[in-house]
């Protein structure tokens, strides 16, 4: 998966959208301490940064060298990059110790991992009986009638089949993921929650995220250019007169907690 991302790194940093503050606090209150947390696949710490204003330590991990050189620098932030597969030995050695970890956070990267390994791990580093995993996937933001219309023409027309597989459970909002925990303390499910993420963004910016995407780096690689000077001139009529847009980015949660097992 982290190939997908290294070519357009500074991009992708600069493009994703951050979360709201809705969402973090949901996930904090659900967690009796706030003392360590490990935020998986954390690419260029755009979850790593609310995380840290809420629990005392985070380590960020990501199988991503490059990835990293772009994450945001805080004091009890620890950015560690780990290859694709780790064994217990190295979750204890690059992550932390058995039942130590308040909090697995991971944005928009669930769906790339191998799921039974991951959790096996996660159920290992998690305090029990209330160590608690959180992951999110965000999908495609909504601007205004005239650009979503373009921009889904575009993304069922030539993103589409330059998608992983694994793009399914993002467009499926996480509800067909595996994720074989238990619900967490006032809530009587895992989820999908749903939050918004708002951002303004001027039409660069827009075009931006477009070329962020894993398909738009799969078709690059083969030498297609899916954003084109007819794509952008489109994209420029249909956005107007405006400076700005907001964007609104529908964000889906699955969160669970690791149980006495």
């Amino acid at each position: 998966m982290a190939k997908l991302f290294v070519k357009q790194a500074q991009q992708y940093a600069v493009a994703r959208p951050s979360y709201p503050p809705q969402l973090f606090q949901f996930i904090a209150s659900k967690t009796p301490s706030h003392n360590l947390a490990w935020d998986v696949g954390t690419g260029s710490g755009q979850a790593a940064k609310s995380i840290a204003a809420i629990y005392k330590n985070v380590i960020a991990t990501d199988t991503s060298e490059k990835q990293l050189e772009f994450a945001i620098k805080l004091p009890n932030v620890r950015y560690q990059h780990t290859p694709s597969t780790m064994s217990m030995a190295d979750i204890e050695q690059k992550v932390a110790s058995q039942g130590t970890i308040d909090l697995v956070t991971i944005a928009q990267a669930l769906h790339w991992l191998d799921l039974p390994t991951f959790y096996k791990q996660v159920k290992w580093v998690l305090k029990k009986p209330h160590g608690v995993i959180a992951a999110w996937c965000y999908n495609v933001p909504r601007l205004s009638d005239a650009v979503d219309k373009v921009f889904d023409q575009y993304y069922e027309n030539d993103l589409s089949p330059y998608w992983d597989p694994a793009r399914k459970l993002v467009e499926d909002n996480y509800k067909n993921i595996d994720f074989p925990f238990q619900p967490v303390h006032g809530v009587d499910h895992t989820g999908p929650f749903e939050f918004v993420s708002e951002v303004g963004m001027d039409l660069d910016h827009y075009l931006g995220y477009i070329r962020s995407s894993s398909a738009y780096q799969t078709a690059k690689d083969k030498g297609i250019e899916l954003v084109g000077e007819d794509l952008v001139e489109k994209f420029k009529v249909a956005w107007g007169e405006d400076e700005q847009k907001v964007a609104k980015y529908p964000v889906y949660l699955r969160i669970g907690r690791v149980g006495d097992a």
